[in-house]
Parts: structure tokens; sequence; C-alpha cells
């Protein structure tokens, strides 16, 4: 009997263990060549948007001053509700960027 307990309680640990782990587990990173980041023009990299085709870019705006990144500030990326499952660069831009207020 115990060791049916035994392994319960083993399998219970386990269990919760892998969905901590699943919980905290970072999205994964967006990249230039994903659709919707090239439909929206996006660079992790601020200062490496195409001023011609973005005219009104300035290296001012970056995703960790947007009102749609869901980081703080100082982090280095975060989440952005256009790229779901995806985490954005901090220092990033595409052209949906738009001031916080």
């Amino acid at each position: 009997m115990s060791n049916r307990r035994e392994f319960i309680v083993q399998f219970g640990l386990a269990s919760g263990a892998l969905a901590t782990s699943k919980a905290w587990a970072q999205p994964a990173a967006l990249t230039e060549t994903d659709a919707q980041a090239t439909a929206l023009g996006y660079k992790a990299d601020t200062t490496k948007v195409d001023a011609k085709k973005f005219p009104k870019h300035s290296p001012e705006q970056k995703c960790n001053n947007c009102a749609l990144y869901q980081g703080k500030a100082t982090d280095a990326s975060g989440g952005c509700p256009l790229f779901a499952g995806k985490s954005v660069a901090g220092k990033g831009w595409c052209s949906a960027w738009a001031k916080k207020a």
C-alpha cells in the first residue's frame, strides 16, 4: 500500500513541477521573417528600419515605449498582442507602433 501512495505523491509532484515550468517558459522570440512581422515591417532593432519604406518612423520609437508592449520599459523583450505567442525585442519596432499614453 505504501508503494502506491509513494507513486501517487511522486507523480503529483512531478506533474506540478512540469506545469510550473511550462507556465514560466518564455515565449519564442519573434523573427523578422515571420509572416506577420514582415507584413508590419518588424525589425528587432529600430535603427535598422528602412526610412524610405517607413517615412514616419523615428529612432525613438521602440517596442518598449509602444502602447501595445506588454513588458516593462526596461525589459529586453516582452509580449505584443499583434504577435501572439511570440516575444518582441524591447528595442524593436513595427509599423503598428503607437505612443504610450
